[in-house]
């Protein structure tokens, strides 16, 4: 049985993670230092995408789920020289065929303002584009020295947002400082039931104007398990889910600081699921607190 799926029935009755063939209007938020909005579910591709062969099964999979992320109204996708393969297999299934629309998300992850400035140019042309949307200094690495860079390029139109990223709860004080001292765009914090140490840093974000990207929304999978083998509790239904990952999406993206949201999956179905939380009811700060709750129980 699918990890992620719901055993039991829902008030309405059974409802599938199928996407609808006419979906309602797609939740957005808007970026303060742009104005443009992004859906509130992107797509992450860490591990998921790191796979070789063209003409492969994992490959064409990898395919069908770029392809219906974007068809599904998705615009935000992020990657990064950190993940392998993945930039790579993003580039060459954009290049199979038109893309409506595109928020490319990229980072710099080396030592030295020369190798920065290699990589990104590396990255652009593995994505195909003429220029990202968002370039983030991967982890904070050497990001002193990527900082200007990424700032001339931003002024000169090379990019168009910048920003920096953390993961796993790490360096949380040094980003607090940046964002206390620098103007960023972005930045990308991990956030989930299992791990609410960045909400602070996400309130300081959105009181100085900056999006705010959630990384491992899933706590790498690790949300799944035992727990979720259990009937989705009654407050589904009032938020309009039919699985467990759609719930877990919910909680996040009814954050008022999230801007968006980068589940990453390997497979349709799970991307089906993941994109019903675009539309329906959100929970309201005391459903979030009874969902933190219930979870924590189970």
């Amino acid at each position: 049985m699918d990890r992620r799926r719901a055993l039991g029935f829902l008030a309405a009755g059974c409802v599938t993670a199928a996407l609808p063939a006419q979906p309602a209007p797609l939740r957005a938020r808007a970026i303060p230092a742009s104005s443009e909005k992004l859906p509130v579910v992107g797509l992450g591709s860490w591990v998921t995408f790191d796979v070789g062969g063209a003409e492969s099964a994992a490959r064409r999979t990898r395919g069908d789920v770029l392809r219906s992320f974007l068809a599904a109204g998705g615009l935000l996708v992020d990657s990064s020289p950190m993940y392998g393969s993945s930039e790579a297999v993003i580039g060459a299934e954009l290049a199979r065929s038109p893309v409506p629309a595109l928020f490319a998300a990229t980072k710099v992850w080396t030592v030295g303002g020369l190798a920065g400035r290699l990589q990104m140019e590396h990255s652009r042309r593995l994505w195909g584009l003429p220029r990202f949307d968002l370039m983030q200094v991967h982890n904070l690495l050497d990001w002193q020295t990527h900082w200007p860079t990424l700032k001339a390029w931003k002024a000169e139109g090379r990019v168009r947002h910048i920003g920096m990223t953390t993961s796993h709860g790490r360096r949380h004080h040094d980003l607090e400082a940046i964002l206390r001292s620098e103007r960023l765009d972005f930045v990308q914090v991990t956030y989930n039931l299992a791990d609410r140490d960045a909400e602070n840093l996400m309130a300081l974000a959105a009181a100085r104007g900056v999006a705010v990207i959630v990384n491992r929304p899933f706590d790498g999978g690790g949300l799944f398990g035992a727990k979720t083998h259990k009937a989705l509790p009654g407050w589904a239904a009032e938020i309009g889910c039919a699985s467990w990952a759609e719930a877990f999406l919910k909680w996040i993206v009814a954050h008022p600081a999230v801007t968006c949201a980068i589940p990453a999956t390997s497979k349709p179905a799970h991307l089906a699921e993941n994109m019903r939380a675009l539309a329906g009811p959100l929970p309201d700060e005391r459903l979030r607190r009874r969902i933190a709750d219930d979870y924590a129980r189970l």
